[in-house]
């Protein structure tokens, strides 16, 4: 079982009822009985620690589906150093789940580095006139690395999947 959006007060019903239920309240999901770790790897990358909710709620989706997952935070355009140390990480990757608010830049940088499907997840929360998710969703629609797909605004649960069906 994968609930997501789920309210904490619901979350707390459900993980009573159903003692194999876990509840993440971070990315605010309840999980149940996560399938064993199959499949290739797949990392899952935040431009910064605003991103943190859309991106557990990928990286859970992807180890409930029982997909070896590797998460990557932090390490948005405005400190591309960070992501650049991580380049030995992307080459062992089936997919690359890349969830960034603001301009949302960092999925075509990603997607230029790999040599796998990048889904690009624009998240509506950080600073400057992201428009609620509107501007990254746009530059990540018209990301020029031909590897990049996108889903939409706090999409991390689909992002989870479509990174599941590429990895299996």
């Amino acid at each position: 079982m994968i609930a997501t959006r789920i309210d904490p007060k619901v979350a707390a019903k459900v993980v009573k009822k159903y003692s194999r239920a876990i509840h993440f309240p971070i990315a605010r999901m309840v999980i149940s009985s996560p399938r064993k770790s199959a499949g290739r790897r797949v990392v899952v990358v935040t431009g910064g620690t605003a991103d943190l909710p859309v991106a557990e709620e990928a990286a859970l989706t992807l180890e409930a589906l029982g997909k070896p997952t590797e998460r990557l935070y932090d390490v948005g355009v405005a400190g591309l150093h960070r992501l650049m140390e991580h380049r030995g990480l992307f080459s062992r990757a089936a997919a690359v789940v890349v969830c960034a608010g603001m301009e949302g830049a960092l999925a075509s940088v990603v997607g230029g580095l790999v040599a796998c499907p990048v889904i690009a997840v624009p998240t509506s929360i950080g600073y400057g006139a992201h428009l609620q998710g509107i501007a990254p969703l746009l530059t990540m629609l018209n990301s020029c690395a031909a590897n990049v797909s996108v889903v939409n605004i706090d999409n991390g649960f689909g992002a989870g999947v479509i990174a599941s069906l590429i990895a299996q």
